[in-house]
This record gives C-alpha cells, sequence and structure tokens, in this order.
C-alpha cells in the first residue's frame, strides 16, 4: 500500500464503516441518524462484519477482497438505488430522509467501484515493481563492456 490513492480509499472506505455502525446502532435504539435508517438490520450487520475481511483483503493488495467488496455492497445497496430511482421516475418525490438514503446507497456503491479501480491500474506497478535505488545498476546495459576472450569472465555483480 505505497500510493496516496490507496490510502485516501482505505480511509474513506473506514470512514464509510463507522457511520454505517453508527446508523445500524442508532436505529437498535429505536432512533435515527439524519432520518436515515438500514434497509435490512440482519444483512446490515453481516455486511459491517464482512467489512473487515473485505478491508484486510484491500490493503493487502488481494482483488478478492475489492471484488467482495463491490458484490456485498451492490447486492446490499443496488436495490435500494433502483427503487428509490424507479419511485422517482413515477413522478413521485422523495423526503428530505429518502434523498439521504439515497446519497449513501450511491456512495455506497462508488466507493467500492473506486477501490476495484484502484487495485486494477495498480496491479501493473506489483508484479513489475521499480526500485530507483538498484534499477540503475541492474538495468543499464548500455554501461556494460563488451568483453573478448581476454576478459575477465567472473560476474561481479550478485543477481
Amino acid at each position: 500500500m505505497k500510493k496516496f490513492s490507496t490510502y485516501l480509499l482505505v480511509m474513506f472506505m473506514i470512514l464509510f464503516w463507522i457511520l454505517r455502525i453508527v446508523i445500524t446502532v442508532m436505529a437498535q435504539l429505536g432512533q435515527d441518524f439524519m432520518g436515515i435508517e438500514p434497509i435490512d438490520m440482519t444483512f446490515e450487520v453481516v455486511l459491517l462484519f464482512a467489512f473487515l475481511l473485505c478491508a484486510i483483503l484491500v490493503v493487502k493488495r488481494k482483488i478478492i477482497g475489492a471484488l467482495l467488496y463491490l458484490g456485498l455492497y451492490a447486492i446490499y445497496f443496488g436495490g435500494d438505488i433502483t427503487a428509490k430511482i424507479e419511485q422517482m421516475a413515477n413522478g413521485e418525490p422523495l423526503a428530505m430522509a429518502q434523498m439521504g438514503e439515497l446519497l449513501f446507497s450511491i456512495i455506497g456503491i462508488i466507493l467500492p467501484l473506486a477501490v476495484l479501480v484502484d487495485l486494477l491500474l495498480d496491479r501493473g506497478r506489483k508484479e513489475h515493481p521499480v526500485d530507483k535505488k538498484t534499477d540503475w545498476f541492474y538495468k543499464n546495459e548500455q554501461f556494460d563492456r563488451k568483453l573478448d576472450d581476454r576478459a575477465d569472465k567472473n560476474n561481479y555483480r550478485t543477481l
């Protein structure tokens, strides 16, 4: 996890997770947090615990973690987004609480997509790392001497 974008995405993941914990706890206490309530309480709790596994896998730069994160959040928030958009398409206005739920649902889809894109774009760097401290020595064949039959054949470079 060396890129700044990865640090930011993991930070936003954790902040969104903490916000979902607050919303879930407030709903259990019988109050609402800015008018927002969990869509399905049981699935919300499962999602909160599954996030821990996804976050660990994302920090370890595993694609399966980002795919699992996107899949779970798409299942949970996708139905809410389609229901709210369908309601708006039918001409029914949304209340402020429903607009807030729609906003959090959209964030719940965009964040896992951003994490997946970040991991996919960073995949080449992980497979072919660049180390500026040693690449100047090992990858500069243009400065190597051309050897003839009398030259010393010992390999002084450590590979």
